[in-house]
């Protein structure tokens, strides 16, 4: 079989790839298709029903700040649900207790999740020196607005963005926007007060420096865009087909696909989607070096436990109308946070029922997310009891395990896209994208397809 572009990966960055390269309405010059190893496509989007609870797989879903991804939602015909107004209400569990966190500059000075001396270290940032080099994230936070302010807010944060460890993570991949700030105004402080100064004569919100909107997904979950997708590729989308291999085409431009179990595919361009392992496992023959390089890309271990209980169990133990908490790992927890899902989404739970989403794992932890289902749901269940006093028994249980989840940006992420860059370079027609290079929101994923849709139709 001989097509034009062949996408490797099914899930949101290679599915959105060939909706853009076939343009609207499928007028675009490309002829893609994409090969998707499993069954079904979609990758870590993947929505279960049952008995009335919708659970997500994975991607729980997306900042609405994004227009790309609105745009493809709208295009595709999909309605977006905005979450409720509860779920505006976000905790930190310190010192036994989940404490909200403040909304704005008066309900910090009054909130509990820093002492005066913390609060007192952070007016003291303008005044910090700038640093133009990458640094971990940790290293960053500390320096700018201090040990506890870091302990406190920011790792638990990169724990529940990235199942990262704040230690090892490199600030400038992992949070551009905030190490933009500081090299632009030498201060988050003054950039913050800045950028609002400048919203508010354009007649825009607030400005901050985390990534801002709402948080959205779609009545039936985050598979309705997968499905949509589906679709709209039609037989375009080739299902259980894995890669084994790839090869230049002898004595004319392009490439070979190997198969596995089926006959081989040509295509004049190759766009790996994949994730960063399964890239490597198909360059290993191609590029050594290559392989070698998106090959050490890590990926730890996350475990999604869904528990749904009828309310009245809860009403005793603790108040679910919110977004949910996250841990520090000073704490010294076993879970890296609680998600209140059907109060974010209020259709995820029955009537008189709600829906818990707890994380365990992470780049600190990878061995408790692997642990079996009876020993997993045990643990969950002792911190909750020992966290929130929850001794209730879950109606409802759905254990979701992913032995490699979240890819990890470490200090040097940069230096790596580099070497990758330089290697693709030298061979026409292949390119890489996904989660594993530059951002793992689904917005990312989204908006770098929309930019390789654009340079491969130019260079092609």
């Amino acid at each position: 079989m001989k097509v034009k572009i062949a996408i490797v990966g099914g899930g949101i960055s290679g599915l959105c790839l060939a909706h853009f390269l076939l343009g609207e309405g499928g007028a675009g010059a490309a002829d893609p298709i994409v090969l998707e190893a499993e069954d079904r496509p979609g990758g870590k989007i993947r929505t279960e029903k049952a008995e009335g609870y919708i659970c997500e797989w994975g991607v729980n879903g997306f900042l609405d700040n994004r227009p790309r991804t609105l745009q493809v939602a709208d295009n595709l015909g999909l309605k977006v649900q905005r979450s409720a107004d509860a779920a505006r209400k976000r905790f930190i569990y310190l010192k036994a207790r989940p404490r909200l966190l403040p909304e704005s500059p008066a309900a910090f000075l009054i909130s509990d999740v820093l002492s005066p001396l913390g609060k007192l270290r952070i007016a003291l940032e303008p005044f910090i020196p700038a640093n133009k080099n990458d640094e971990t994230l940790a290293g960053f936070a500390t320096r700018r607005l201090g040990r506890r302010a870091y302990e406190n807010l920011i790792d638990p944060m990169a724990s529940g963005v990235f199942a990262g460890d704040p230690e090892k993570m490199s600030v400038e991949s992992c949070f551009p926007k905030i190490k933009a700030m500081e090299r632009k105004y030498g201060s988050l402080v003054r950039a913050m007060i800045s950028l609002g100064r400048e919203a508010k004569k354009a007649g825009k919100g607030p400005v901050g420096a985390g990534p801002g909107g709402v948080l959205s997904s779609f009545s039936g979950g985050m598979e309705e865009l997968i499905l949509a997708l589906k679709a709209i590729l039609g037989e375009r989308l080739k299902t259980g087909c894995r890669v084994a291999g790839i090869e230049r085409l002898e004595g004319a431009s392009g490439y070979r696909l190997h198969i596995e179990g089926k006959e081989a595919v040509l295509a004049e361009a190759v766009v790996l989607a994949c994730p960063a392992y399964e890239a490597a496992r198909i360059l290993k023959d191609f590029d050594k070096d290559l392989s070698r390089v998106v090959g050490d890309i890590e990926y730890p271990a996350v475990s999604v436990v869904s528990l749904g209980f009828r309310r009245e169990k809860l009403k005793h133990s603790f108040p679910v109308d919110a977004f949910g908490f996250l841990v520090p790992f000073k704490e010294g927890r076993k879970i890296l946070g609680v998600l209140y899902d059907s109060s974010i989404f209020p259709e995820r739970a029955p009537e008189g029922h709600v829906l818990l989403r707890v994380m365990v794992g992470g780049a600190r932890a990878s061995g408790l997310a692997m642990l079996d289902d009876e020993r997993l749901l045990s643990l969950v269940s002792g911190e909750l009891q020992g966290m929130l006093g929850l001794r209730a028994t879950p109606d409802f249980v759905r254990i979701f395990r992913h032995e490699r989840a979240i890819p990890q940006y470490p200090l040097g992420h940069a230096q790596r896209l580099e070497k990758m860059d330089g290697a693709l370079a030298a061979h026409r027609g292949l390119f890489m994208t996904g989660n594993a290079f530059r951002g793992i929101s689904l917005n990312d994923c989204i908006d770098n397809s929309f930019a390789l849709a654009q340079n491969i139709n130019m260079k092609l």
